[in-house]
């Protein structure tokens, strides 16, 4: 199992999510909360500051972890942790996505969320 982390970065009562630009057909072109992969030896938290600011040049600050969802893709099964962020500084520039866009929460589910974010776009709904 792949652990993954995601950011959860609100603006104007809005959340951040982007489209992704590479992968494999499960996830190229869906939408996404940000994130990426934890690497040996790094906490979460390091990891979800650490995936932004390579991703798109920005600094946030993690604040807590709010929920997961484990999801099997045909090649891979990965545990995707959502944690609440604070943006800090910086400009976006995507470097792993197409586009980005602050959408509003009851929206979120009208995008083309990955099967993996579905869950998490769910849960914050209720």
């Amino acid at each position: 199992m792949i652990t993954v982390v995601a950011a959860l970065i609100k603006k104007d009562g809005k959340v951040l999510i982007a489209r992704r630009s590479t992968g494999d057909s499960n996830v190229y072109g869906k939408w996404e909360f940000p994130g990426g992969k934890v690497e040996v030896g790094e906490t979460e938290e390091c990891a979800i500051e650490r995936e932004i600011k390579e991703e798109f040049e920005m600094d946030i600050k993690c604040k807590n972890f709010i929920t997961n969802n484990i999801c099997e893709y045909p090649n891979r099964t990965i545990d995707l942790r959502l944690y609440e962020c604070d943006y800090v500084s910086g400009d976006f520039k995507l470097h792993d996505h197409l586009e980005y866009a602050w959408v509003k929460i009851d929206q979120i589910l009208s995008y083309d969320l990955a099967k993996a974010d579905m869950p998490l776009a769910k849960y914050l709904i209720k």
